[in-house]
């Protein structure tokens, strides 16, 4: 038996070793969907960065959960397996080692865990989001840490080993659970994907703004039309493609209304006047460019320098 064991022993440090790193995965994400549910319904009057509700970090999170949990319990099964049938020896070196060397992953991989949730309860973070996410990595990481204390000490192996059952069983219902509430918020990817279409013409209105801005700096007046600042080489569009919606290569609509205000026109898919706070560095097209779903006209006016390098609307 110990010369079988000694055998297998890089195919069981294989087993435990990616164990450990779908653990780590598994754990984190399960934590940062959990912690993104929070943001979203917790919302801050601070824009802390930390504290933002992230859409990204959570499709990542469901994206690292829905990988990293049948390798975990697939590698984990392959384990309980071969120590039943004592391929494996329960006391042997390589078991020994490799579980006290996840136990110290997890420990640094929780320390460090822990240390970002105090910090931003240090930096602001209102005491019910802190006591929320607390709870939660102290919850997540006990569950770790009991499980893999007992399966190094526990004195028999068999089939039906009740703790082992109960935690294989409940952990895997909360992943489940939290995977299925996670779908209640995230965007779809056909959503995703119009906010990111809507984004780019908000871009290309950011370009067109400051070539206008510049127009009216050297004219003195608002230009008649696109064409007109598409002619002069500002530095700010780099083509006939800026005064374009980018899918459907429509021109962008331009309205006067005013000696110094104007409106810029197109088709938006989504609606970016959410009041969530939202992780995300396009945060300023949303406080510049505020637009519901459908066909918008945004205003905007000329912004000079007074004399005292004061910017004004003029």
């Amino acid at each position: 038996m110990t010369n079988l064991n000694s055998n297998n022993s890089a195919k069981f440090a294989f087993f435990y070793m990616l164990s450990l790193v779908a653990l780590v995965f598994m754990s984190l994400s399960t934590g940062m969907i959990i912690f993104q549910i929070i943001n979203k319904n917790i919302v801050d009057a601070i824009n802390q960065y930390d504290g933002n509700y992230s859409p990204d970090a959570l499709k990542f999170a469901i994206s690292a959960l829905i990988i990293s949990t049948p390798i975990f319990y697939f590698t984990i099964w392959r384990i309980f397996k071969n120590l039943i049938s004592g391929a494996l020896q329960k006391d042997s070196a390589v078991r020994r080692w490799l579980i006290y060397f996840i136990l110290f992953v997890a420990s640094v991989v929780v320390i460090g865990w822990l240390i970002g949730v105090f910090n931003n309860f240090l930096q602001g973070e209102l005491t019910i989001k802190f006591i929320l996410k607390a709870i939660t990595a102290i919850f997540i990481s006990s569950a770790i840490f009991t499980f893999y204390l007992y399966d190094i000490k526990r004195e028999e192996v068999n089939k039906n080993n009740k703790v082992i059952l109960s935690y294989f069983y409940c952990s895997l219902t909360i992943v489940i659970i939290v995977f299925t509430a996670s779908l209640f918020f995230v965007e779809s990817p056909t959503e995703t994907r119009n906010r990111k279409l809507d984004n780019a013409i908000l871009g290309k209105f950011d370009k067109l703004d400051s070539a206008i801005q510049n127009y009216y700096i050297d004219k003195n007046k608002l230009p008649d039309n696109l064409d007109e600042i598409a002619q002069i080489d500002s530095g700010y569009l780099t083509d006939n493609n800026d005064l374009k919606d980018p899918t459907t290569n429509a021109m962008f609509d331009y309205k006067i209304f005013s000696n110094s205000g104007y409106e810029l026109c197109a088709n938006f898919r989504t609606s970016n006047k959410n009041d969530a706070i939202i992780e995300d560095y396009n945060n300023s097209y949303k406080e510049r460019w505020p637009h519901e779903s459908g066909y918008q006209c945004l205003k905007q006016r000329i912004n000079l320098l007074n004399n005292s390098g004061v910017l004004m609307n003029h």
